[in-house]
């Protein structure tokens, strides 16, 4: 087990809190209570401004770090300067000080050697590819949790230019869309958002904007992927993609989006990002996620459909895709989360559940299988009648 001590390698990612706190787990009851009302509405998003920005020496090596360090500090916020590739200063005296102070803190490091190496991604693309680590957001269902290990300080990479030199390699190689007849004309794609939210960071680093231009002056069968919660789209409308990178946005039913999604943007937000995209040629997505069978769920996820036919209507060559998530957690995950939000009412009873082993022997709960059934009929049938332009990628 680790010190606890005040120094955190750098490389080492997001945070494992505390033991998990008393939890309800009452199934549907929680479900009601956490989204009907008795739990409070998530915080609205503003542009994320970190109480602390620290750059490591290597980062000051690249001409990327530079640039970020500069943008930091012409929005008027000190950037400290460590004698070390180590980052001190997070832990507090609990785990829920050394949460805040690391939701608070912005990293400017180097991405990990190994992250040279990339790895498939499916069902979403063929590979990944990190250009930060980290959230700023608070959504109480948060995917990271579990996954990576430290204090979730966001980490941005300086490295910028060589990760995205790297990516020629790649072309090709993948199993998701480069092979496969049914996405192929996506070519080679890159997620570039699985441990990160790119516009909660952009207004401080300008990497997505960088990877946009990239991919745009890239004349392969390649796509660059990544998807957001927030909406300040603005300095991507004028680049020259060249339609190589997809922007999907994470929508969900109000009574999730406005209880369990602290400090993004609203849906309607989102969705008005996306119609900004999509005139500007963009190809786009929707993922919504994580979908909850919450009481009224047909009548809620309907209004969200609802929107989104109102939001793409008369937009012309309008390319959207949509993926289908479903909530699941580990037994990590639940760990980390009742650790980071005690008083969450998100449901996460593994008595309502079924076990489900990934690979390698990963555990994880997902909903029984009639549930499963229901949801994913619904919104087949929904998603074709609603909004008949959306083609779907995939559901789990």
């Amino acid at each position: 087990m680790r010190p606890r001590d005040d120094a955190v390698d750098v490389a080492e990612p997001l945070a494992r809190a505390g033991p998990a706190a008393p939890h309800d787990a009452s199934g549907e009851q929680v479900v009601t209570r956490a989204l009907t009302g008795l739990a409070p509405p998530a915080r609205p998003a503003r542009r994320w401004t970190p109480r602390r920005v620290v750059a490591v020496p290597a980062a000051l090596d690249h001409p990327h770090g530079r640039r970020i360090v500069d943008r930091v500090e012409a929005l008027g916020i000190e950037v400290e300067r460590l004698r070390a590739n180590r980052l001190t200063g997070v832990r507090g005296d609990t785990d829920r000080e050394t949460y805040a102070r690391a939701k608070s803190t912005l990293a400017i490091v180097v991405s990990p050697p190994s992250r040279r190496t990339l790895q498939p991604i499916a069902p979403s693309a063929d590979w990944r590819v990190d250009l930060a680590e980290g959230c700023p957001a608070h959504c109480q269902y948060c995917y990271l949790a579990g996954s990576l290990s430290g204090p979730p300080v966001t980490r941005v990479y300086a490295d910028l230019d060589d990760i995205l030199a790297n990516l020629a390699g790649y072309v090709g190689r993948g199993t998701v869309t480069s092979r496969r007849a049914a996405r192929v004309g996506e070519g080679t794609t890159f997620e570039a958002s699985c441990y990160t939210d790119p516009l909660a960071l952009e207004h401080l680093t300008g990497s997505w904007r960088r990877a946009v231009e990239h991919f745009g002056a890239w004349d392969a069968p390649v796509q660059l992927r990544w998807t957001t919660k927030y909406a300040d789209v603005d300095t991507f409308l004028g680049l020259p993609h060249a339609g190589r990178t997809r922007v999907r946005f994470s929508v969900n039913a109000a009574p999730v989006s406005d209880r369990l999604e602290g400090g993004t943007a609203t849906v309607p937000e989102r969705l008005d990002a996306l119609r900004q995209l999509a005139l500007a040629g963009y190809p786009v997505g929707l993922t919504i996620a994580p979908i909850m069978p919450m009481p009224g769920w047909r009548e809620h996820y309907g209004e969200l459909l609802d929107r989104i036919r109102a939001t793409v209507t008369g937009i012309d060559r309008l390319d959207l895709t949509a993926e289908l998530i479903t909530h699941r957690f580990t037994p990590g995950s639940k760990e980390v989360l009742l650790g980071w939000y005690p008083r969450t009412r998100l449901e996460m009873d593994e008595r309502s559940r079924r076990r489900k082993h990934g690979r390698f022997g990963a555990v994880k709960y997902v909903y029984p299988s009639d549930v499963m059934g229901d949801l994913r009929a619904w919104f087949d049938r929904e998603l074709a009648a609603r909004v008949p332009a959306v083609r779907v990628l995939y559901w789990t």
